[in-house]
């Protein structure tokens, strides 16, 4: 690794002639040590002289050079792994002139377990579990509606372990027809296994092969006269046939995505279909960070290296402008999947069908977020003019405090700019050392915890600050602030109108204690209620974990012989205070450290 020193000024050209002419990545940063860029190169020394040996650059690099106090530089052995890391680094370090893409998620797939009685489960994070994972999916809702398809078509369990351990007679699921009920026997463990290699195979898109093999069974079910038998076997057969009809793509390649970008008013947007075994998943889109201008090619070329770096890459990428470097992508991310990857843009018949689609969608999805970003300006300079605050606030966070009689109280902060939520700084903070209920003393430890935080440079103060109720709220915040020295922070209270109706809130300005109704027309009401009701949600989401989690707890504390580690190895075991709660004596024997007396009372506890 090289380093310029940044206490003097920054010399590009002479910084250029002491570079490798080897591939590597490059990292720019300014006076502050707040990362600018970073990038790969076949060559160090001839791409990062080119920011400094170009008589002209566009205003965007312009602006960027004319910030670089610092270049950073590490050496790879070959441009596809400078390409990875460059990638990496993109992800983890969120450089400010880079193109990002915002959506951290993973995405979940579909999970059939291993076992004697394997289960269809929704699935998200790492892949460690046994059996076999299939996906990714573009959407949780996406993987829900498929493990539907697959119990009225294979009619296999989804029910947690514990739950199936321990029924004694068939739940709902078998009685609508989607389970055969293997938790009291009511199948044979042969045509259970039967049925989960049918949705195996189904899922791997070899779904003719399951068609031919049930028609098999049904005509040797009509043969032996077990007529009942066969009608069933026909039921499923068209059931088969009608869901392989709709969700079949003709033209679709074993595994394919395609993806489209659209640029409109500096905004990017990147829909993808997807489609795996030949059948379609369904569509995502995108809305990566644009470090300044940005052609569609280079930001579809950042999405395929930053998106795939960590998830399952299918064997096609068909893309409506194809990047320069993409012979480099497919290589390195090839290598790093372990099997050929193509990634193209001239395609025909049903592939340039599919492409216009996600073209379409891709429009369509930048059409609508463009019309929402509208909006959000016009409410934002809204509560600017009824606030009349100088400039158009660009950061807003809300307090709100949440409790069920004093027990478990939770407070929220959320954030709001002009992009909407911003939920990467969302926080919580769970209020100790109070009495109970009061929300005074609640408000007051969460301000405090939050701006001494930020008053000691962990972070950034909002233009307005909203608190969830009254005088007494507003009076807590405008104390907090005073004690930390924190001024110049415009404090508006929200309370409740008389009927309690969303739109009839009333403002209370805390610099003057002057109140303000702005009506349910106004756009600066709209804004106002979409934050409030946003930390509303987010503290009464926290409440409820942190009441649940308790209860779990306070119930086996009471049982002689439950410490804390016993108490966490049930919770564990059993995924919760449910499962637990459905457990056997038996079955509480086999968790370590918990013998049959003691399974005994647990189980009284929970049974009487």
């Amino acid at each position: 690794m090289t380093a310029t020193d940044d206490r003097a000024v920054f010399d590009g050209k002479v910084y250029v002639s002491t570079l490798s002419n080897g591939p590597g990545v490059y990292r720019m940063f300014d006076a502050g040590g707040d990362l600018l860029y970073v990038g790969k190169a076949g060559s160090l020394r001839k791409r990062v002289g080119s920011y400094f040996l170009k008589p002209r650059l566009e205003p965007r690099i312009a602006s960027m050079v004319s910030q670089i106090a610092r270049i950073e530089v590490t050496l790879t052995r070959t441009e596809a792994e400078a390409l990875l890391l460059e990638s990496q680094l993109i992800k983890t370090l969120k450089p400010r002139y880079n193109i990002l893409l915002r959506d951290d998620k993973s995405y979940p797939y579909i999970h059939l377990t291993a076992g004697d009685w394997p289960r269809l489960a929704f699935h998200r994070g790492a892949r460690s579990g046994g059996g076999r994972y299939f996906g990714p999916y573009p959407s949780a809702a996406a993987v829900r509606e498929s493990i539907g398809l697959l119990q009225k078509l294979f009619r296999l369990r989804n029910c947690e372990d514990s739950y199936f351990r321990n029924r004694s007679r068939p739940c709902l699921q078998h009685q609508i027809g989607r389970c055969t009920a293997p938790c009291v026997g009511l199948v044979e463990a042969a045509e259970y296994q039967a049925s989960v290699r049918h949705a195996t195979l189904f899922l791997e898109g070899r779904s003719k092969l399951v068609l031919d093999e049930l028609v098999a069974a049904m005509e040797r079910a009509s043969a032996a006269l077990e007529f009942e038998r066969a009608a069933t076997v026909r039921d499923r057969i068209t059931a088969l046939q009608r869901i392989q009809a709709r969700h079949y793509v003709q033209g679709a390649s074993a595994d394919m995505d395609v993806i489209a970008c659209a640029i409109r008013n500096g905004i990017a947007c990147i829909s993808v279909l997807f489609f795996r075994n030949g059948i379609s998943l369904g569509s995502r889109d995108f809305f990566p960070r644009l470090g300044g201008d940005a052609e569609p090619a280079a930001v579809i070329a950042s999405f395929i290296a930053q998106y795939y770096l960590e998830r399952p890459l299918p064997e096609e990428l068909v893309v409506s402008h194809l990047p320069d470097e993409a012979a480099l992508l497919a290589e390195a991310l090839g290598g790093q999947a372990g099997h050929g990857v193509e990634i193209k843009a001239r395609v025909r018949a049903e592939r340039a069908r599919f492409l216009e689609l996600a073209v379409k969608n891709a429009g369509a999805a930048l059409d609508a977020r463009l019309a929402s970003r509208q909006t959000l300006a016009t409410r934002f300079e809204a509560l600017r003019d009824l606030l009349a605050l100088e400039e158009t606030p660009r950061r807003i966070e809300c307090f709100d405090i949440s409790h069920t009689m004093g027990e478990a109280t939770v407070a929220s902060c959320v954030v709001f700019g002009p992009e909407g939520p911003e939920k990467s700084q969302y926080r919580r903070f769970n209020i100790t050392g109070i009495t109970p209920g009061d929300d005074y003393a609640a408000m007051g430890q969460a301000l405090q915890r939050r701006y001494r935080r930020i008053r000691d440079g962990e972070g950034v103060l909002p233009d307005v600050l909203l608190i969830d109720g009254g005088k007494g709220q507003v009076r807590q915040a405008l104390d907090v602030l005073a004690e930390l020295g924190i001024e110049g922070l415009v404090v508006v209270g929200v309370a409740k109108g008389e009927a309690r109706r969303s739109g009839d809130e009333t403002l209370i300005l805390g610099d003057s204690g002057r109140t303000l109704w702005p009506g349910p027309e106004s756009p600066a009401s709209h804004l106002v209620q979409a934050v409030r009701d946003e930390a509303h949600r987010f503290a009464i989401t926290g409440h409820r974990g942190r009441r649940e989690k308790a209860r779990e707890a306070s119930s086996l504390e009471e049982i002689a012989g439950i410490g804390a580690k016993r108490r966490s190895a049930l919770l564990k075991h059993f995924g919760g205070r449910a499962g637990l709660a459905a457990a056997g004596v038996e079955e509480l024997m086999q968790v370590k450290g918990i013998h049959r007396d003691l399974a005994e009372r647990i189980y009284a506890a929970f049974h009487g």
